[in-house]
C-alpha cells in the first residue's frame, strides 16, 4: 500500500534519473541497475573521480547533500543535457553509534543535516522538474525508522524523520503525478557501519546483500510500489 494511494509504474528505458550518493556501495549499484534498464544518469556525490567510475559517460554533479543549492544544479544538468528529469534516488546518508548522552551536538547536527534536512532541501528543488515529467522520488531511510535501536537514538530519529517526510510528501503530491518511494532496508553490507561519524558499531549479524537490495529498489521503481519496508527485503 502506497503512502499516497495508487502509484504508477516508472519504466527506466529512456528515463533521466539522478542518483545522489552514487559513489557509495548501494548508490552505485542502484545507478548501474538503472543504466542497465536504459536510463540516462546524473550521478551526484562529493568525489568526482569515484562518480565517473560508476557508469561510463554519465553526467556528474559534485556536491554535498547538505548544500541547499545542490538540487538546483542537478536539475540544471539534467535539463541542459537531456531536457528533463524523470526521477531522483537519494542514497546518501551517515550513521553514528553510542548513547545519546555521549554524543556531541555536532554529531547530532550532522546526522540530521545529511539524513533529513539535506533530502528536504533536495526535494524542494527537484520537485518542479519531477512534476513536469510525472516522475518519482526515492529516499533511502532505514529499518531503524521502524525499529529504533538503543545506542543509535539520534540516527534512528533522523531516519524516522525522513520516513515521516516521505509519507507526508506522498500525500502532498498525490494529484501531481509524482510518486514517492520510501525505502527502509535492513542492515546491509555497504560498509557504512565501518565508517561512522562517531562511535563504534556494535557486533551485528551479517547484513543483507547490497546487490539484492539495489535490485529490489529498481523493481519498486519500474513497478507500482511506493513503500519498501524492511520485510520487503526478506524473502
Amino acid at each position: 500500500m502506497a503512502f499516497g494511494g495508487t502509484v504508477s509504474a516508472h519504466p527506466l528505458d529512456g528515463a533521466v534519473v539522478a542518483v545522489v550518493g552514487a559513489s557509495g556501495a548501494l548508490g552505485s549499484l542502484v545507478a548501474r541497475g538503472a543504466a542497465a534498464r536504459g536510463a540516462g544518469l546524473v550521478l551526484v556525490g562529493r568525489d568526482e573521480a569515484r562518480l565517473r567510475a560508476v557508469v561510463e559517460g554519465a553526467d556528474v554533479v559534485v556536491g554535498d547533500l547538505g548544500d541547499a543549492t545542490l538540487g538546483e544544479r542537478v536539475v540544471e544538468v539534467a535539463r541542459g543535457r537531456h531536457g528533463r528529469l524523470d526521477g531522483v534516488v537519494n542514497a546518501a546518508g551517515v550513521v553514528a553509534f553510542g548513547p545519546l548522552a555521549d554524543t556531541d551536538d555536532a554529531v547530532v547536527e550532522e546526522l540530521f543535516l545529511t539524513n533529513v534536512v539535506g533530502p528536504l532541501f533536495l526535494a524542494r528543488r527537484v520537485l518542479p522538474a519531477l512534476q513536469e515529467s510525472g516522475g518519482f522520488l526515492v529516499n533511502l531511510s532505514a529499518v531503524v525508522a521502524e525499529h529504533p535501536m538503543a545506542g543509535m537514538a539520534a540516527y534512528s530519529a533522523s531516519k524516522a524523520a525522513l520516513t515521516a517526510a516521505d509519507r507526508a510528501l506522498a500525500r502532498e503530491l498525490r494529484r501531481s503525478g509524482v510518486d514517492v518511494i520510501d525505502v527502509r532496508p535492513p542492515h546491509t553490507e555497504t560498509g557504512l557501519a565501518d565508517r561512522p561519524i562517531a562511535g563504534r558499531a556494535p557486533a551485528m549479524p551479517t547484513g543483507a546483500d547490497p546487490a539484492r537490495v539495489a535490485t529490489i529498489i529498481g523493481e519498486a521503481i519500474v513497478g507500482d510500489c511506493a513503500d519498501l519496508p524492511s520485510e520487503a527485503f526478506v524473502r
